[in-house]
């Protein structure tokens, strides 16, 4: 850790010649509950038009319901956290958790193959409303006996969907557009990050999939007004792209268009890429021109497949994810520590015990020895009363983080997927862009040793 800048690869500022930066929720952070709330809403809308029931437009948005990093079965209406390796440690019907024998009878094999169409990822903060709305329609569905709602992989499409078109119809953007003070959040220690990385020789760039207009708007808004060193954001930024297209970006050919600042136009560009405004395009174009190796980039975003996964699989660009769910994250592992202590101690005297009871047992069942029935007993009852005890420390744990879902970062004692991902593929992240840049540009990251389980004592 360096600051509040986590380290999982060493990284070298220092050699880092372009930096690139996100736009939504990384250059210019947003409200999350704000913007979800309004998501919410709109999907509805949209949802209603199409023939859904009325009923929907009472639902209220719960921003706490759901959290990064869990899938939703398509086909069974279900929310499901997983842990590293993909095996389910939570799930949910509708609002509901799904009781033991129920979720054994539906998952037979709690091993999830994320490459199945029927698995959907809620992987950015644009999915909190997502799968929060699904949820809610598979509830009424489960309630409704005049077979209104269609089956569960249909809602869940229709949902989606519906958050799709409004992004893409600007049904989201229009209204952002017109109250941004609720909606974009302003960050001056941001913005004189920005022109210190740029004192020091670095290059930064801005990737985003947005359009031209709703970037300039943005950035006219966020960046424009706390400018000290550069006239315009122009200026700062050497390269802005937009219209994307992330991930396809960083591994198809994209051809580029320039952008006419004044009034948005377009043209065909020809040559190298120089200093501008572009759309479209691609990162083979991208290195080549501007004779940048992979190392020489570091790009930072808050979507963990369109942003980072992809980009370090086809480009080994370096990569740093924004996380800004993770300030209260570390907030709340700070609270439980002290519980978590608690919990080893309670652990460390109840692994003697079933030590003394599996060699009393395996004696008696080989009945190579006499063996004590009482001592059994005994030792039995301690270690349940013991496990009362852990199990409630465990509670007032996980009464720490989210109600339904628990850690962002765990499922139970393991890493949760979405960990799992951000570790591999993400070398540095942070809550936010601004705790980088409070760093000095020469800073080095240097990742910890990370023991192997045989290197335990």
């Amino acid at each position: 850790m360096s600051g509040k800048v986590f380290v999982n690869r060493t990284l070298n500022l220092k050699k880092i010649r372009y930096i690139g930066v996100d736009m939504d929720h990384t250059l210019v952070r947003y409200n999350s509950e704000n913007f979800e709330r309004l998501s919410h809403t709109t999907m509805i809308d949209k949802l209603v038009k199409r023939g859904y029931p009325e009923a929907l437009r009472k639902l209220t948005f719960d921003y706490n319901y759901a959290i990064r990093g869990l899938v939703i079965d398509r086909k069974m209406g279900n929310l499901l956290k997983l842990n590293r390796y993909t095996a389910i440690r939570a799930s949910y019907h509708g609002l509901k958790p799904l009781d033991f024998k129920t979720h054994q009878k539906l998952y037979k094999s709690t091993y999830i193959d994320l490459s199945n169409n029927d698995y959907l990822a809620v992987d950015t903060s644009f999915s909190i409303s997502l799968a929060n709305l699904i949820a809610q329609i598979v509830e009424l569905k489960d309630t409704d006996t005049a077979n209104k709602y269609p089956e569960y992989v249909q809602i869940a499409d229709d949902v989606l969907d519906a958050l799709d078109e409004a992004h893409r119809d600007g049904s989201l953007k229009d209204v952002v557009k017109s109250n941004l003070d609720h909606y974009i959040i302003k960050d001056p220690g941001l913005v004189a990050g920005l022109e210190k990385f740029r004192r020091h020789g670095k290059k930064i760039f801005v990737l985003t999939n947005s359009d031209y207009h709703y970037t300039k708007l943005l950035l006219d808004y966020a960046i424009q007004p706390f400018l000290k060193e550069h006239k315009h954001w122009q200026d700062l930024f050497e390269i802005v792209i937009t219209f994307a297209s992330k991930p396809k970006f960083f591994y198809e050919n994209q051809k580029y268009l320039r952008v006419n600042p004044e009034d948005g136009t377009m043209t065909n560009m020809e040559g190298k890429l120089t200093p501008g405004i572009y759309q479209g395009g691609n990162a083979k174009k991208f290195t080549a021109d501007l004779d940048l190796a992979g190392d020489d980039i570091l790009y930072i975003g808050d979507h963990i497949y369109g942003d980072i996964l992809r980009l370090k699989k086809d480009c080994n660009w370096r990569t740093a994810m924004v996380i800004e769910e993770l300030d209260a994250e570390v907030d709340n592992n700070r609270k439980a520590e002290p519980i978590n202590n608690e919990i080893e101690t309670l652990m460390k005297k109840k692994e003697p015990l079933e030590d003394d009871l599996t060699d009393i047992m395996t004696r008696k069942i080989e009945k190579s020895g006499d063996t004590n029935e009482g001592q059994i007993e005994a030792l039995q009852k301690t270690i349940s009363e013991i496990d009362a005890q852990i199990s409630s420390h465990i509670k007032k744990q996980q009464a720490l983080y989210n109600g339904n879902w628990g850690q962002l970062m765990r499922a139970g004692n393991e890493e949760s997927y979405f960990a799992y991902q951000l570790d591999r593929y993400a070398c540095v992240y942070m809550e936010k862009l601004a705790d980088l840049l409070e760093l000095s540009p020469r800073t080095y990251f240097r990742a910890p040793r990370r023991p192997l389980a045989h290197e335990i004592f």
